[in-house]
């Protein structure tokens, strides 16, 4: 949840990717050799969107806009209005969904359908509940999941902290507590091309849609 007026989104928003931000995550991203996604307040003409940006090695690559606003968000911003991307980084794909996306478990199934290894998850949560689900959205996808959540107060609004990042097997690789805090897990992002859960089943080829909603 993002705790901003209107007048302070009008202030602090900026163009994607020519703003200043964006300029400066470029620099960074080229000067670490790395790569760096992160969410901020984007404008667009007279459009507001809560946004995560992917950069690379000193290249912009991408941004994704938040599809599922939670709470007053929806008084600040648009609904997204990009579809859920992919970006292949030498061989490593990765998806994004921001915050409340998790929710909706539709989110991470189109990542991982179009082929995620690793879905980036930027988030200021403040329900105590994301945590427990992303286990779960790694394991019936077979990615890797990574919540970089905030932690702290501002004005109304407790963040829940705990950022977490899964294995394709529902396992914690790594968990933070409330208190600010780097996390890492040393992985090999190509575990999530194997999407079988026993020698027989694989979570997509066996899936049936006409039996869905």
């Amino acid at each position: 949840g993002y705790a901003l007026t209107p007048d302070e989104r009008d202030r602090f928003s900026e163009p994607v990717p020519d703003g200043p931000t964006v300029s400066f995550m470029l620099r960074y991203s080229r000067e670490k050799k790395s790569t760096i996604i992160w969410g901020m307040a984007e404008r667009e003409g007279d459009r507001f969107f809560n946004s995560a940006i992917l950069v690379h090695n000193g290249f912009f690559l991408g941004k994704y806009r938040k599809i599922h606003l939670f709470l007053d968000e929806k008084d600040l911003f648009a609904p997204g209005d990009l579809p859920f991307t992919v970006w292949n980084i030498n061989g490593i794909r990765i998806g994004i969904m921001i915050c409340f996306d998790w929710a909706y478990p539709e989110a991470a199934r189109t990542l991982a359908s179009r082929g995620a290894h690793i879905v980036a998850h930027p988030a200021n949560l403040v329900l105590p509940l994301c945590q427990k689900a992303m286990p779960v959205r790694a394991l019936e996808n077979r990615i890797f999941t990574i919540t970089a959540n905030r932690t702290g107060d501002e004005r109304n609004l407790q963040f829940t902290g705990k950022s977490i990042i899964c294995s394709p097997d529902g396992r914690v690789l790594s968990r933070a507590r409330r208190s600010p805090a780097f996390g890492s897990a040393e992985i090999d992002p190509l575990e999530a091309s194997d999407k079988k859960l026993t020698p027989r089943n694989s979570i997509f080829e066996d899936r049936r849609p006409s039996f869905y909603l």
